[in-house]
């Protein structure tokens, strides 16, 4: 959400980010709602401050005068009560609108249609040379009895998947691992419900227009969520830190939930997109600057990429487009992971800087040296997810037998094993 004085003063550049971003958004439309708005709420006001002046001349009426004046004040009394159902019909509508109206991004954003279109800034990490054809996570999963994905979807419908044995230590691991380097930078760590309100889907940006994807349990009016973002930025809505708090830094871990709609048919099998997860999540609450906004769009890079290498896995920076990067975000930075069995990158975390778009939505702000009141920044990015994190980890690191080779940063968390192998295969 963007401030509605800066939207009037700004149309044209409003209109090139909607047109950037490929929102579905008619600023026309919403200007015009906006006007409306505001010369009803100035002849509102106008009505009010006559009918105010107005009972102030009742009592020192005379009794000829006095029923005159009781009846002038009721019609502008019903004069405002007519407007009321207007102006509430209009300020929805307006509120409605503006929640679809994007961030400006960064004029170094590249600008571009889709994901076709984002730049590939780095690449880290030598690709595995086999000296055999590596095989499909599924495959490598299925043999080891590491995972099972038939039975369970009988139970729990499509996309569903249950790891087994070595896998389900794997992913706690994975998550200990992460949590335990964000402890090392002074995150603080949070253990985070699924559950959220409208309002913090709508907070975070997720709502509107990613409603389709969000699980809904209408008998408690409670959504499931797919990240601890959305909890986590609404933690602090409505209130006003003090400068002296900030930043605020958060490592969320949750499960987290999403419908995949509109991705039917892609992804299917395996690990990749499936409606259930683990996430530990980074998030960070700083002063409105954009200085040091881009120092901690970077720190929350760095952390994931830390990460990755811990996993020794090889990897390759992304900068987004304007067209794939969301309404909501200034710049966004996406980290993919080598497959081998599809010999392609795949998007394993996704690292954000949305300004005070967030928090004009949350009303989260604070108080700075000087004693004004601003809207704080947030940025978030994943530090891991799974169980995507183990498609490229369990390809990347097979072996000829279909063990699996285990980091060195990851054995203190796995019993010292150095490889893995399937109970049928000790």
């Amino acid at each position: 959400m963007l401030d509605i004085k800066f939207i009037r003063e700004n149309v044209d550049l409003m209109k090139e980010v909607i047109a950037n971003k490929r929102i579905g958004l008619d600023l026309d439309e919403l200007l015009t709602i906006d006007s409306k708005l505001s010369e009803l709420k100035t002849k509102q006001q106008d009505l009010q401050e006559k009918r105010n002046a107005h009972s102030k001349l009742i009592p020192q009426a005379s009794n000829e005068d006095r029923p005159k004046l009781i009846a002038e004040g009721k019609e502008i009394a019903n004069e405002l009560k007519e407007m009321n159902p207007e102006i509430s019909d209009l300020e929805e509508k307006l509120k409605a609108l503006m929640y679809v109206v994007p961030m400006v991004p960064s004029k170094d954003a590249p600008v571009g249609k889709d994901d076709s279109e984002n730049v590939v800034s780095r690449v880290e990490g030598d690709k595995p040379n086999f000296s055999f054809a590596p095989r499909h996570h599924v495959e490598i999963l299925e043999m080891n009895e590491w995972a099972e994905f038939k039975n369970i979807a009988k139970v729990c419908g499509s996309r569903s998947y249950s790891l087994r044995n070595d896998m389900v230590l794997l992913e706690m691991a994975m998550h200990r691992l992460a949590l335990d380097m964000l402890t090392e930078k002074g995150f603080t760590l949070v253990s985070s419900p699924s559950m959220a309100r409208e309002d913090a889907l709508y907070g975070t940006g997720h709502f509107p227009t990613g409603r389709e994807d969000a699980y809904y349990i209408p008998e408690h009016d409670i959504y499931l969520s797919g990240t601890a973002e959305v909890q986590l930025n609404s933690l602090h809505g409505g209130e006003i830190l003090s400068e002296s708090d900030l930043p605020i830094l958060y490592a969320g871990f949750s499960p987290c939930f999403r419908g995949e709609a509109g991705s039917y048919g892609k992804d299917v099998k395996g690990l990749i997109r499936v409606h259930q997860f683990q996430k530990t999540e980074q998030f960070v609450i700083c002063k409105g600057d954009e200085a040091e906004s881009e120092k901690w769009h970077k720190s929350l890079l760095e952390a994931a990429e830390e990460f990755c290498k811990a996993l020794e896995l090889p990897y390759q920076i992304l900068e987004v487009c304007t067209g794939d990067m969301g309404a909501g975000k200034f710049r966004m930075y996406d980290i993919e992971c080598w497959v081998p069995s599809e010999e392609k990158y795949r998007e394993t975390h996704s690292c954000s800087a949305l300004h005070d778009w967030q928090a004009r939505r949350t009303n989260t702000r604070y108080r700075d040296a000087d004693g004004n009141v601003k809207h704080v920044f947030t940025l978030n990015n994943t530090m891991v997810a799974t169980p995507r994190i183990l498609v490229p980890f369990i390809e990347n690191h097979q072996q000829e037998d279909g063990s699996v080779y285990v980091p060195a940063k990851l054995r203190a968390y796995m019993g010292g094993k150095e490889v893995l192998k399937g109970r049928n295969r000790q």
